[in-house]
């Protein structure tokens, strides 16, 4: 008999632990307010960063949508005042060829090469406009796309957490990305399509 209660408590505690080794443990399945607080965890993170790729890609979108509409309108105006200085030129031509003093005939045909030099600019200009706009034309559809397309998967991670699926969960993280490489291609143009 062992007099020490402590040397009991040790030697008893030593007991327990080999008991306690020796039995393999039994892997419960877990219950449906596990997986789905398991779920929530994953996709709450993942729907706030879906979020914020969508949120970005909408006010890139619009302000893509906003330069091609100005530029549009900006190069028309350009044309427009192209044409004007077109016509300009060519009555100053007339009239250089219909004057009869010759100091208003030099007159018109200053105007009229002033004319023409003004219409290089204006034409110079209005190229630069019209191949900004198409640039951005180009970028449009993959903002509508990535924008769709994030959206479905944000839609997908909350189905993930009412049906308790992980792979509904993996299926949306995957339509997530795609839809994050869409962004990313309208944004910079990578991809060489």
């Amino acid at each position: 008999m062992n007099i020490n209660p402590l040397l009991n408590l040790t030697s008893s505690s030593q007991g327990k632990q080999m008991t306690e080794e020796k039995k393999p443990e039994e892997k419960k399945p877990l219950t449906r307010s596990e997986r789905e607080a398991k779920i929530k965890d994953k996709a709450g993170f993942i729907i706030v960063f879906l979020a914020a790729i969508l949120a970005i890609n909408t006010m890139l979108g619009g302000s893509n949508s906003s330069k091609i509409q100005n530029n549009t309108i900006q190069a028309n105006n350009m044309w427009a005042w192209y044409q004007a200085k077109n016509v300009r030129g060519v009555l100053y031509e007339i009239s250089a060829a219909e004057a009869a003093k010759p100091e208003n005939k030099e007159k018109f045909l200053a105007e009229a090469k002033r004319m023409s030099d003004d219409k290089k600019d204006i034409m110079e200009k209005a190229k630069v406009l019209e191949a900004e706009r198409d640039a951005a034309k180009q970028k449009s559809p993959w903002f509508t796309w990535g924008g769709s397309i994030l959206q479905i998967a944000i839609v997908l991670l909350t189905a993930s957490i009412l049906a308790v699926s992980m792979p509904m969960f993996y299926i949306s993280g995957i339509v997530g990305a795609v839809g994050a490489l869409l962004v990313s291609q309208a944004v910079w143009m990578w991809m060489p399509f």
